[in-house]
């Protein structure tokens, strides 16, 4: 495994973190759900990625126990706040009391006294900035948080956090978690720079565009059973790519994936982790098997001319702006 440090801060973290959305406490029983764990931290992964609102909580718990018995110190483990995680009205956004309600929440169901890095799943709009950053910054000099971070907010709020964070003497975020893949680049003409300038790195989610990018869809067959596209959940996200053009264009990337002795799930991750603003490229799994296959696109350097023979192969289907032809309306 590879590491690398968590934007400009001290903390170093793995090039491939094991995250678990859709799968903990959902898709898969906890025995496989510690087995991908477990296949995980034999190859070297430390940082694990969850979130308050996965599975109701229940993927924060089964992670908790999945980590039991490992040494605290020598894991990274990332959650998120911002999403409903219960019907009271202050049961959601980024106010100061969902905040430290769920930090506790999420503390206990982790089984742990402290979150490396603590992140903002969305923008609230409807709480002023200064407040979460502050709850925030409480977090941090109770210990009950080490680092704070974002995800997918834009490139304006990040400048915001970090300019009221400097002013008022809070903690900077560190880290925003964007979904960023080889058919998804929203990040890189505004929130890419940005970030390079302030010391704010990329913890990408959906490297593999949901499995698109790993070639399992074929254009013209049926969509195979037990994939992202039939849960109930993730389906909603990838059947916009499944048409003909995406999935030919992956076909199309074998040889490229081939010609490095990868598997188009490993070209996928390691196109990320070519971008020098990522810190770690966040994979999924419900096998044990798949989370192996994924790890070992750490360390692995694309030059210049594969990254340009895979813009070749995608061409005019990659979506570069959130007016694309490809902008969803995510949640992970």
């Amino acid at each position: 495994m590879h590491f690398r440090h968590l934007g400009r801060s001290g903390l170093m973290v793995s090039e491939i973190a094991y995250g678990n959305w859709i799968t903990h406490g959902s898709q898969i029983d906890e025995d496989r759900a510690k087995a991908c764990v477990r296949a995980a931290l034999d190859m070297g992964i430390t940082t694990f990625d969850t979130a308050d609102a996965y599975a109701e909580g229940s993927a924060e718990e089964v992670l908790g126990r999945a980590l039991k018995s490992e040494r605290r110190d020598e894991v990274e483990i990332l959650t998120k706040v911002y999403w409903p995680t219960g019907d009271g009205v202050n049961n959601r956004g980024l106010n100061r009391k969902h905040i430290m309600r769920s930090a506790e929440g999420s503390l206990r169901r982790l089984g742990t006294d402290y979150i490396d890095l603590y992140q903002a799943h969305r923008y609230d709009h409807s709480t002023p900035l200064e407040e979460t950053l502050r709850a925030f910054d409480d977090l941090v000099r109770q210990g009950k948080v080490l680092y704070v971070g974002v995800s997918e907010w834009t490139a304006e709020q990040i400048a915001d956090a970090l300019r009221i964070a400097a002013d008022l003497g809070l903690d900077r975020i560190v880290s925003n978690q964007p979904q960023y893949n080889m058919l998804r680049r929203v990040i890189e003409p505004e929130i890419v720079p940005l970030c390079e300038k302030e010391g704010v790195g990329q913890v990408v989610f959906q490297p593999m565009a949901m499995g698109v990018l790993t070639g399992k869809y074929v254009p013209g067959a049926a969509v195979p059973a037990g994939t992202r596209a039939t849960d109930p959940v993730g389906g909603q996200f990838v059947t916009r790519l499944l048409t003909d053009e995406v999935l030919t264009r992956v076909q199309n990337l074998k040889p490229v994936a081939a010609d490095h002795g990868l598997t188009l799930a490993q070209l996928s991750v390691a196109w990320t982790l070519a971008n020098p603003n990522v810190c770690s490229a966040v994979v999924g799994a419900s096998k044990p098997e798949q989370i192996t296959d994924s790890a070992r696109a750490a360390g692995v350097k694309l030059d210049a001319d594969t990254l340009k023979a895979i813009d070749d192969v995608l061409g005019d289907i990659v979506e570069r702006d959130l007016d694309g032809p490809l902008s969803p309306a995510t949640r992970p």
